[in-house]
């Protein structure tokens, strides 16, 4: 079997956690090892199953070298978790308010004087913020919410993209000294996966020019603005289909995952095998890896697995 080969029967196997456990997302060879061995040093990614989303995310940090790698003291921090929607946090649409709330700590703790969580929600914001239980749990750990409901909090950047050129972004993105990015993991409807990259459409005034212009070639663009330094990608629980806003949880699937990395390609490329699907069979994966943004070849990457 040649390298592409695996790649293709390989990567929907799963980031190697065992997820034959959940075979409505196992592709073909469930259960296999995606990656190649484990190497020293600090990891690429860290991949946690079977926790909480607080004690995952303790665990993945503490794998990956603890906050404080990222976070110095007296530093801005900015949260972008996905708060689109009018949801509750059993529906998946928005990101687990109990993983951002611990984020927010971490980065306290670690000795950043601010941590602002901001999103430019497409339903009612303030409905996206108390029924998502984001903004709260953000509150109670000592974050500050970003007004992003009108424009004048977004400032014309311009871009190095193939098709996104300039963009209006939030100020909270460009004003701080580290950014992560915590999507929920789901499907979507017209770019097939939301993961961290297209975590960042939350971070522009408008939308629609992503669609009217190539939704996969300007998810992609859109990260010459700036790569986040961590991206966790939330797969407590999973929309598998009719996302990015069913409110059925038939959709919905309980997978108690969580994948931590400094890379946003292998990040989504990591949220794309837990789907039980190939990151190339996600154009903006693919392109982003392209444009030199990140990897997409698990076999590249130096993976820490954790299960609790």
């Amino acid at each position: 079997m040649n390298r592409r080969d695996f790649l293709k029967s390989g990567i929907a196997a799963g980031i190697g956690l065992g997820l034959s456990s959940f075979p409505r997302f196992a592709g073909p060879g469930a259960g296999g090892l995606a990656f190649g061995a484990e190497a020293a040093g600090l990891p690429d990614i860290v991949a946690v199953r079977n926790g909480e989303p607080e004690a995952m995310f303790d665990h993945g940090i503490a794998a990956m070298g603890g906050m404080g790698r990222f976070v110095k003291r007296g530093q801005t921090v900015a949260i972008k978790p996905n708060i689109s929607w009018n949801s509750e946090p059993e529906q998946a649409g928005c990101t687990n308010p109990a993983l951002v709330n611990r984020i927010v700590r971490h980065c306290l703790e670690a000795g950043a004087a601010r941590v602002v969580v901001f999103d430019h929600c497409i339903e009612h914001w303030q409905s996206c913020h108390e029924k998502s239980g984001i903004a709260a749990a953000a509150r109670e750990a000592g974050a500050v919410m970003a007004p992003s409901e009108t424009e004048r909090y977004y400032h014309k950047t311009g871009l190095k993209g193939k098709v996104l050129t300039e963009a209006l972004v939030h100020e909270a993105m460009l004003e701080c000294d580290v950014l992560v990015s915590v999507p929920v993991l789901k499907h979507h409807g017209g770019a097939g996966i939301t993961a961290s990259m297209k975590n960042f459409m939350g971070a522009v005034w408008d939308r629609r020019f992503y669609h009217a212009r190539g939704l996969q070639q300007c998810i992609a663009d859109f990260l010459s603005v700036r790569l986040p330094d961590l991206s966790v990608v939330d797969a407590y629980r999973c929309m598998v289909s009719n996302g990015p806003r069913s409110r059925s949880l038939s959709d919905v699937r309980l997978v108690k995952m969580q994948v931590l990395s400094t890379d946003i390609v292998a990040a989504d490329a990591s949220g794309a095998a837990i789907l039980g699907k190939r990151p190339e069979d996600f154009s903006h994966i693919r392109i982003a890896h392209e444009m030199g943004f990140g990897q997409i070849d698990p076999l590249r990457l130096n993976v820490r697995r954790i299960s609790l």
